[in-house]
């Protein structure tokens, strides 16, 4: 079985030509007699009961096991849920625990259709992994009662996979990310193995496209397996999909492109012995490959199975209503009979559908020594005897958590007043983070990783592409796919799991994996209010190669949204960081990679830049998440006229820039210069757990001066943080507006109006309302400093590049 070694591994075929047979035909096996009689009718049995469980979850609110006649007052005021998908999970499902109870095998489920909560729901109420989570679906009537009637009405499950559900590390709420999800779950597990059921719909999305590619960033000697199994019903909510209008042939050539061995699941007159048959050899390979890579002689290029299963959509379920075809067709894909409450027929059809499961032969009644509801022994007869090893019941997916070593950065710290890249740094700190966490952190990043100057951790690991002969079993820890998607859902699949990881990006891509970013924050978010989930690491983020130098690429590369994606979700989980310099950035780092549970954003700047504060200096500010640069301000901040505020690296060098240029140019404005690196600090109190009192607020803004604030993201962002304190009227912000092109670093601040010069001349303008000495000259001078600006603007256009002298450090005398 897989994780199980030999010394001498079976010698493997060629795996680079496949015959004409398996092309046409795919891998032929013996289906005959795989099964023994008692395990067929138990298959037989467990699928009729979680068909049945199902079925009734959308549709009952009483009368659970049929004990009369239904009426309409049976029947849910509101019918949710989706049965087309069932019966297949079901299948699935009830394969994987017999499969589990005679092999012992450890494997995780992950159902990429989500919506097929109730077929999940009833499987685990039937092998008993509900009751020991949520006390109330007890084995029994009035467990059953409580999972049927509650299913999709208020206090019980929703009608869809969610953390609440045992056993799921995967919600599949937005297609597409199942496949991903589950390689990144079985890396650095080399025991398990991943099931993973995807919907023909779902197949049809562009990141289930790319994570078909998934097993060749899988080292078999270091990480367990997935097996796929793509679920083909044919229809979507109400049209065909692409794989259901496929024949076999096509798919065989579809998947053998990719690498893979396929089998062909569909002799549905005997599918218990298909497909047990068919997992068995799957299983086998999976073992077969394994032992090879695990005893030094590992097959270049393995070919994995993968299974397609093809039933009806609705199997077991009503054949026709009202003319049309319901099995086997989109009718059945969410409620198969819509009126049952209203219509007599439906209602007929309804009882006539429930009944043939029969549901009295599956089901105890009651009788002296007998738990009334309960399944009957027949039923249980393929369910797992260990508990740990039920799939509602893995510690994997609920608590796997290992906490990582991380290096005390401080000694990485780099010598206040020099200049350094904050990525370069980083990428030391991370280096030695991989060192110490050999198999719980990995990077995954899409091609961008020596582009954004994390490179330093090449010196120590390597990239774990399999198919490239330099990599393949170097058990490198950075995984590096030019699909975002893919990249995130493999990092979800290795968080959830246990592990914690890194995800670098450029700043203006992270937006493409928004949505899936959103969809896991509101997994955790349901984590979080279970009292049986553990901690999980964090979620990290790291956005570099930022707009501020994206100049070079243009405008297309220029779009710092992602930031305002984490802002909105629920500030329990949110965190926005943007260090200013690179021992804030080491600080920063280790500190979310040490955090739980969160969804971390940390931006920042690859290019070299000022180190503006000490690594002692930088463990403070970072703590606080905001101070008074006082070697900035002018007599260190005290009794200022206006508060200059930098958030974010090449912002803040503007506001530290705008700060020298007044000092020479208008003396007597006395400037208190903010950094802020912790984003949520802003927000009214209690918005956030890291928002200032009012009192903290007024400590570090003042009361009643104007506050310019230079902002890395859209200034909307920051105006909706600051909504809520008093007196934000006086706040002026500046950030990026949708401007920019292929220009120069300083152009682009310019562009946007973020420059010293538009900070200097604001400032003026603000402080001369409390200066009077300020106040005589103030138009002369912000006049002045404007035609600075439109004098360097010249120069650039000109010449073609920034005048010299710009991104000096500046000087204060």
């Amino acid at each position: 079985m897989p994780g199980q070694q030999i010394s001498q591994p079976n010698p493997p075929p060629d795996p680079s030509h496949l015959p004409d047979s398996v092309l046409d035909y795919g891998v032929q096996i013996r289906t005959a007699a795989v099964l023994h009689e008692s395990e067929l009718l138990a298959l037989k049995k467990f699928r009729r009961a979680a068909n049945y469980i199902a079925a009734a979850m959308i549709f009952l609110k009483d009368n659970v096991l049929l004990d009369r006649a239904l009426t309409f007052d049976d029947i849910k005021p509101r019918l949710l849920g989706h049965w087309g998908t069932c019966p297949g999970l079901v299948l699935v499902y009830a394969h994987l625990n017999r499969i589990i109870r005679k092999t012992d095998l450890d494997s995780l489920l992950v159902v990429g259709p989500g919506h097929g909560a109730p077929a999940i729901l009833s499987c685990l109420w039937l092998e008993d992994s509900l009751a020991p989570f949520w006390q109330s679906y007890t084995r029994d009537r009035a467990g059953l009662t409580h999972l049927v009637t509650k299913f999709s009405a208020p206090g019980g499950f929703p009608s869809h996979i969610n953390a609440e559900t045992p056993g799921s590390i995967h919600e599949g709420g937005e297609l597409g990310y199942a496949l991903s999800v589950s390689f990144g779950a079985v890396m650095d597990n080399p025991h398990l193995v991943v099931t993973c059921v995807v919907g023909d719909g779902e197949a049809e999305t562009g990141p289930t496209a790319a994570a078909w590619h998934g097993f060749k960033y899988i080292d078999p000697a270091e990480s367990g397996a997935v097996l796929p199994i793509v679920h083909v019903n044919g229809f979507k909510i109400s049209e065909r999909t692409i794989y259901g209008c496929m024949d076999d042939k096509e798919l065989i050539a579809l998947f053998s492109g990719y690498g893979y061995q396929v089998r062909i699941v569909k002799d549905l007159e005997n599918i218990d012995q298909d497909l047990a048959a068919s997992m068995e050899w799957a299983l086998d390979e999976i073992s077969r490959i394994q032992r090879a890579a695990r005893s030094g002689q590992a097959i270049v290029k393995p070919r994995w199975p993968v299974l397609i299963l093809r039933t009806p959509k609705g199997w077991s379920g009503p054949k026709k209503m009202h003319g049309e075809f319901i099995e086997g067709s989109f009718h059945s894909h969410q409620v198969p009979l819509p009126e049952a409450k209203s219509s007599e027929e439906e209602l007929q059809e309804l009882q006539n559908w429930l009944s043939s499961y029969r549901p009295n032969e599956l089901f105890e009644v009651g009788g002296i020594g007998v738990v009334e509801g309960a399944p009957v022994e027949e039923v249980l007869a393929i369910v797992p005897k260990n508990n740990e090893k039920k799939l509602g019941m893995r510690r994997e997916a609920y608590k796997a958590f290992q906490p990582l070593d991380v290096p005390e950065w401080k000694e990485l710290g780099i010598e206040k007043g020099t200049q350094a890249s904050c990525m370069k740094v980083v990428g030391s700190l991370l280096q030695e983070v991989i060192k110490r966490n050999p198999h719980t952190f990995r990077i995954f990043s899409p091609d961008e990783l020596v582009s954004n100057k994390l490179d330093a951790v090449l010196d120590n690991t390597g990239r774990n592409f399999q198919w490239d002969v330099a990599s393949r079993a170097q058990g490198g820890r950075i995984i590096e796919i030019l699909s975002e998607h893919t990249c995130q859902g493999m990092l979800q699949g290795y968080t959830l799991t246990g592990r914690t990881a890194l995800f670098p990006s450029y700043e203006a891509f992270l937006g493409i994996v928004h949505t899936m970013m959103v969809q896991y924050s509101k997994f955790t978010k349901m984590a979080h209010e279970t009292d049986w989930r553990h901690d999980v690491g964090s979620v990290n983020y790291l956005e570099t190669s930022t707009w501020a130098r994206q100049e070079h690429n243009g405008f297309s590369h220029q779009n710092p949204s992602f930031i305002g994606a984490v802002l909105n979700l629920k500030p329990a989980l949110a965190r926005v960081y943007l260090p200013p310099d690179a021992n804030c950035f080491l600080s920063t780092v280790s500190h979310c990679l040490r955090a739980k549970n969160y969804v971390n954003l940390m931006v920042g700047s690859k290019q070299p830049s000022p180190v503006w504060l000490s690594p002692d200096e930088a463990d403070r500010h970072c703590i606080a998440g905001a101070s008074i640069w006082k070697f900035a301000s002018v007599d260190e901040g005290v009794d200022p006229d206006v508060v200059l505020v930098g958030i974010g690296v090449e912002v803040t060098f503007e506001v530290i820039a705008a700060a020298a240029l007044l000092r020479k140019l208008v003396p007597a404005l006395r400037v208190r210069v903010v950094n802020v690196t912790d984003l949520m600090i802003l927000g009214p109190h209690g918005s956030h757990p890291h928002a200032l009192s009012d009192e903290d607020f007024d400590t570090l803004f003042t009361k009643d001066r104007h506050v310019i604030i230079n902002y890395h993201g859209y200034p909307i962002e920051v105006k909706g943080l600051l909504f809520g304190r008093p007196g934000i009227g006086r706040v002026i912000i500046e950030g990026y507006i949708e401007e920019g092109t292929t220009t120069s670093p300083f152009d682009m601040m310019l562009c946007n109006h973020t420059s010293r010069y538009d900070v200097a001349a604001a400032a003026v303008r603000a402080g001369a309302l409390f200066n009077a000495h300020v106040s005589t000259d103030a138009h002369e001078s912000a006049s002045f400093i404007e035609h600075v600006a439109s004098k360097d603007k010249e120069y650039i256009l000109q010449e073609g590049k920034d005048p010299e002298g710009t991104f000096d450090t500046p000087k204060f005398e």
